[in-house]
């Protein structure tokens, strides 16, 4: 029983002065801001996303996907991961960068369904309108009248034409001309 006691209290005391003696990493010379370091988080959380579902158009394009984001920060890899075991030391820095990431991508989340619906009902309203053309109003000749904010229009093509030479035809046959003159 006193030999379990001891036990238990040795573990804890070695536990705790083990992890007393971490040693906390300097601070790199070119230590990236939390600012472009949110930046880097973001790039590379979407290269990730894209990589996993686009892989071969992101490499049909030309985009490098291991050194995508090192290239457009002009970081290397060793000052990123310096930087980033810094921050992850300290870990309010750290929790308030990723706050900043995931909030940003929430939002950029948002932008996108948003300009997913705006593509979609523009493609519905240019289905509706093409039906609309289809089946627009004829005037008397046959013509197609498109309605515009201000004016009526009349749309000639070949086939109109066609119609109207006929429409024009059987309205010769049915009337016959007049004459001054008496035939008596």
């Amino acid at each position: 029983m006193i030999l379990k006691r001891f036990t238990i209290y040795l573990s804890v005391i070695l536990l705790a002065s083990a992890c007393y003696n971490m040693d906390k990493p300097k601070k790199p010379d070119n230590l990236i801001s939390k600012e472009k370091m949110v930046d880097i988080l973001i790039d590379a959380k979407i290269i990730t996303s894209a990589n996993s579902v686009n892989r071969k158009i992101m490499e049909d394009h030309g985009v490098k996907l291991n050194t995508y984001v090192y290239t457009k920060h002009d970081i290397d890899s060793l000052q990123f991961a310096l930087s980033n075991e810094y921050y992850a030391f300290h870990g309010k820095d750290y929790e308030a960068i990723y706050t900043k990431v995931n909030d940003s991508l929430e939002l950029l989340k948002v932008k996108f369904k948003e300009e997913e619906e705006k593509e979609r009902i523009a493609q519905e309203k240019r289905k509706t309108d093409s039906l609309k053309l289809l089946f627009a109003e004829k005037d008397s000749l046959g013509l197609l009248k498109i309605k515009d904010s201000l004016k009526v229009l009349k749309v000639k093509d070949s086939l109109t034409d066609t119609l109207i030479e006929k429409r024009l035809e059987e309205i010769r046959g049915l009337i016959e001309p007049i004459s001054d003159k008496d035939h008596q």
